[in-house]
């Protein structure tokens, strides 16, 4: 695997590279990514510090930046804090500044004279106003792509109050928001050979690996020859909410929903965000297990589902909580996409735009003989109508292109007889 390292000083070094006019070899960097058997979390790995230390980290789409609990005994020699009033602290639109004033000595994450941004832990639903930013070498990606070595990575330090309810072994967070110039895909992409566009593909094993594909193009899986994923997909507008810290989220414009080809009577309203205070509307998360539908849209689901199951399947008492619909999968036949219950199609920004959802993400085998369907109904009050979790997510390659501000999704590998942990051909040797 070809290693290329980058000195990237920031300003104004940077300049240079965009006055250029050349045109630069594309690369694409490959970022396994690993679903946490026991909280169901997609963890990736990369390297950093001085000696280089692998980290773990959560994988947070709308996270502004890389950040890491700095409480563990953070350790490196290249380990520098953003001083206060520099142009690292504008490139970062820090919103503060301030002096080491909670430990007893300085450290990594406690320095005097240094800027802040916001840190967050989606799992928590918490925030931290006292994020300091700072830079460190950072060694990210794997085969078949290249390793990039980033001499000033620009990340943030958080306390360890942030990172609870993190997966074992897993000590902050890789943020992908479309904002941010912290997120990782806005600061790779200021390297000439990337750009600031990456692809999504989760495993629905926890025994093999997803990849987050960063780059153009195009992305590879093998079936055992080599296929690219990243064609013929449907693509629609990201909409950004400007409520309270929400910018980063991708919101995306869903108009209906069907199932079985029919309409799901729907509350229209709530597909819409709120320009008034960001409620509604219907974003994409890689931090949720199972995608979440406001209450009245769950209901309307729900009948329709019951409504379009095959006559002889018997429902049955959810075995737990988390689920409202379950049935006996003794009369569901099993097809290359899954269980073979009734389609689900959110339609996007217009009828012939839409994203089909197959039986392997519409349902979840929660005992023996009786699936569920994998939805949660709650009451999205303050929250969007819908939030598209992890599992609906799984074997689908989703493209984010943050310079065009648009999402592309692809149906289910499993119609092109792959999956998303067969990126490297090394896995099928």
């Amino acid at each position: 695997m070809e290693t290329l390292t980058f000195f990237f000083l920031l300003f104004p070094l940077l300049n240079i590279f965009f006055l250029c006019s050349c045109e630069v070899p594309q690369t694409t960097l490959y970022l396994p990514i690993t679903k946490d058997a026991s909280t169901l979390q997609y963890i990736t790995e990369v390297g950093q510090r001085t000696p280089l230390v692998p980290i773990k980290l959560f994988v947070h789409l709308a996270g502004r930046s890389l950040w890491v609990d700095c409480d563990k005994g953070y350790k490196s020699s290249t380990y520098k804090p953003a001083v206060c009033n520099s142009t690292l602290c504008s490139f970062a639109n820090s919103h503060a500044c301030g002096d080491c004033l909670f430990k007893s000595q300085l450290q990594p994450g406690c320095n005097n004279n240094t800027c802040y941004i916001w840190g967050e832990n989606p799992l928590i639903n918490s925030y931290m106003d006292r994020a300091e930013i700072a830079e460190d070498i950072l060694a990210i990606g794997s085969t078949p792509g290249v390793r990039i070595t980033w001499q000033r990575f620009i990340f943030t330090c958080v306390e360890s109050y942030l990172a609870r309810r993190l997966a074992n072994g897993v000590t902050g967070i890789a943020g992908f928001g479309h904002e941010s110039p912290l997120s990782i895909p806005n600061q790779l992409g200021l390297d000439p050979t990337l750009n600031k566009k990456f692809g999504m593909c989760l495993s629905s094993s926890t025994r093999s690996r997803g990849v987050i594909f960063i780059g153009s193009g195009p992305y590879y899986v093998y079936n055992p020859k080599k296929v690219d994923i990243s064609k013929n997909l449907v693509y629609t507008k990201v909409i950004t909410n400007r409520g309270f810290l929400l910018s980063e989220e991708y919101y995306i414009q869903v108009s209906s929903i069907r199932i079985a080809g029919q309409d799901v009577p729907l509350n229209r309203t709530l597909l819409s965000i709120d320009k008034n205070n960001g409620v509604g509307g219907t974003k994409i998360s890689s931090t949720i297990p199972f995608t979440i539908l406001h209450t009245s849209i769950y209901d309307a689901v729900k009948i329709a589902f019951i409504k379009a199951l095959p006559k002889n399947v018997t429902l049955v008492e959810p075995p737990m909580k988390r689920f409202g619909v379950c049935f006996s999968s003794k009369n569901i036949r099993s097809t290359k996409v899954g269980p073979d219950v009734p389609l689900i199609d959110f339609l996007l920004h217009k009828p012939s735009a839409f994203w089909r959802i197959y039986g392997a993400n519409s349902v979840v085998q929660v005992k023996k003989d009786v699936m569920c369907l994998a939805f949660v109904g709650r009451e999205q009050t303050w929250e969007p109508s819908i939030v598209i979790g992890g599992h609906q997510l799984e074997e689908n390659l989703l493209v984010f292109d943050l310079p065009k501000k648009k999402i592309g999704f692809g149906s289910s590998l499993k119609l092109k007889q792959t999956s998303c942990s067969m990126y490297d051909n090394i896995i099928q040797a």
